[in-house]
């Protein structure tokens, strides 16, 4: 039942001759000039208006509480301008969003009216990376290593001090640190991290970067001051010019040590310290701090891409596997996976080169039939004729990796064979899935039969890579007893412990024959590498001792502080 009724309100002696007045001046309204009146109602009018603008106003920000407002704060806080987030918050329906959407990555598109965008999947690329690498209670994404990497990229040269300690430095910027009473620079630092690049359009040549982990947390916090590294700092004799204020807050300002004097050709002088060198001069410093967090400039241009395809039904088999990677929540990294049998392609003798070409188009539509990605490729496969025997009797793999927004989507592959003209299509429905920043959750399990690290010059670049590693999936699931199985899967939304600012959970691989388990094993999350809220699981197992058969991989993640656990399976068959 809903109880109804008054409350009765006490009316103060103070509220009495108010509302008397109100009366009088009401009335007294009454009399007023036609003009009077008309300027009454344009008030009330304007009051109108204002209701129902704010009325419109908050039915569009309680729209944008969707998938747009994630796209808008959680995909390219970092890259778009001021003058487009503007332009976005303006619009009023989601078909207007999800043109501007469209509009906003084609306008970023180094090869405008193209199918693929090599710009928009290295960016997500990039996130994925730093998701992966720079995780530290946050998402990576969101630190300030994962914001240069997904702006600008990997740098050209890092000189990582994981564990601090003492430090010697070397650098210019460093050396303007020396105790002249001592002629010293050698500090006890905490974790940091210099990152090099020799050129960043739009600011300049030989940045260089320094990241600190004052916290000793794992989250290292970009700063233009070589003193906040500088772990006895606040410390009473201190072996460096870092002391006081100085040693505070993102900017090297000496000024807090000695009064300045003016050098040579201007240059900032202190009777202890000497010359400053340029790249620590405050307004230098001030200038490149300002601008690396700048969106990239862009070219404005309204240029479409326009997509023709024809899908044909002859007779050319492959196989097709598709695998879900998160990059955010509204984000998932979609790698697709194709297989085909080389003796089902024809290749020709070219000057004693077996030679042939696969032409594959893929194309990804969302239920409703809008096409949401596309991508075209022509592999060429040549062999010496004297390996070809062996050769044709092996598979050849492609992998295309695209980002999806969460939901279902029809993927519609062609493939030919450009020797023989024959081709073959598939469609095949996919759900990729939606991730949160709270639930545990887990990428797909893929089973690979390569799983390889990556320097860090080739990070981001080729087929099959996730992060900094090298995953090739089994499309098919069948193995030989002479390799290796490999299992790659990322968990997301792990509890860390306040202590140890690492995770709490166990990982156990278990690995079952007919419903059996035959084997188990058990790992530390907190042992893995970079472990923090995500951790990557690669691990190979080698399949010798196992007889022919059908077996099944389930890995269970087991979070202590969350108290949740999930257990993600996948199936293969050895030969």
């Amino acid at each position: 039942m809903r109880r109804t009724g008054r409350k009765l309100k006490t009316v103060s002696p103070w509220e009495v001759p108010a509302a008397r007045w109100l009366m009088v001046m009401f009335a007294f309204a009454l009399f007023l000039p036609c003009s009077d009146h008309f300027s009454l109602a344009q008030t009330a009018q304007k009051k109108k208006l204002t209701r129902q603008e704010k009325k419109r106003q908050k039915a569009i920000e309680k729209e944008m509480q969707s998938p747009y407002k994630k796209w808008l704060e959680d995909e390219v806080p970092y890259i778009i301008t001021s003058e487009e987030k503007s332009a976005f918050l303006k619009l009023s329906t989601d078909e207007e969003r999800e043109q501007f959407i469209e509009q906003f990555w084609e306008r970023r598109n180094p090869n405008p009216g193209s199918p693929e965008n090599e710009f928009k999947e290295e960016y997500y690329r990039r996130i994925a990376y730093a998701n992966e690498h720079y995780s530290s209670g946050v998402p990576g994404w969101r630190t300030d290593r994962g914001r240069i990497y997904i702006m600008y990229g990997p740098p050209d040269e890092i000189e990582s001090h994981p564990s601090g300690g003492t430090y010697v430095p070397e650098s210019q910027a460093d050396m303007a640190l020396m105790n002249p009473m001592t002629g010293s620079t050698q500090m006890e630092t905490y974790p940091f991290e210099d990152w090099r690049y020799r050129y960043i359009e739009g600011i300049g040549e030989n940045v260089n970067l320094e990241f600190v982990d004052p916290t000793m947390s794992g989250e290292y916090r970009l700063t233009m001051n070589p003193c906040e590294k500088d772990a006895m700092a606040m410390v009473p004799g201190d072996g460096t010019m870092c002391q006081g204020s100085v040693s505070i807050g993102p900017i090297f300002n000496p000024v807090g040590i000695l009064p300045m004097q003016n050098g040579q050709n201007g240059q900032s002088m202190s009777p202890m310290l000497g010359a400053m060198p340029e790249s620590m001069e405050e307004f230098t410093q001030l200038d490149l701090y300002s601008k690396i967090f700048k969106p990239p400039a862009v070219k404005f241009n309204d240029l479409r891409a326009v997509v023709t395809h024809k899908i044909s039904a002859q007779l050319l088999p492959f196989q097709v596997r598709t695998d879900f990677i998160k990059i955010t929540d509204e984000a998932v990294l979609t790698p697709i996976t194709v297989q085909i049998a080389n003796n089902q392609l024809e290749f020709q003798n070219k000057d004693g080169i077996m030679h042939a070409v696969l032409d594959i188009y893929g194309q990804l539509s969302t239920l409703g039939g809008r096409v949401a990605n596309t991508f075209e490729d022509s592999v060429v496969l040549d062999v010496p004729q004297h390996d070809f025997q062996s050769y044709v009797n092996h598979r050849s793999v492609y992998q295309k990796a695209v980002t999806l927004r969460p939901g279902r989507y029809k993927l519609s592959m062609v493939l030919k064979d450009d020797n023989s003209g024959h081709m073959g299509s598939m469609d095949l429905g996919i759900v990729a899935p939606g991730y949160d920043d709270q639930t545990l959750a887990a990428s797909s399990l893929i089973l690979a039969d390569l799983i390889q690290q990556l320097p860090t010059n080739e990070v981001g670049t080729g087929p099959f890579v996730i992060g900094g590693s090298k995953v090739r999936p089994s499309v098919a699931g069948t193995f030989n007893r002479d390799q290796q199985l490999g299992m790659y899967m990322q968990v997301y939304n792990l509890g860390i412990d306040p202590k140890t600012h690492r995770p709490a959970a166990q990982i156990q691989y278990n690995l079952l024959k007919d419903g059996k388990t035959i084997f188990t094993h058990t790992d530390d999350a907190a042992q893995l590498k970079n472990a923090s809220e995500q951790i990557t699981i690669e691990k190979d197992l080698p399949l010798s001792s196992l007889s022919p058969g059908s077996y099944t991989v389930a890995i269970k993640v087991t979070d202590s502080i969350k108290k949740k656990s999930i257990e993600p399976t996948a199936s293969f068959a050895l030969k």
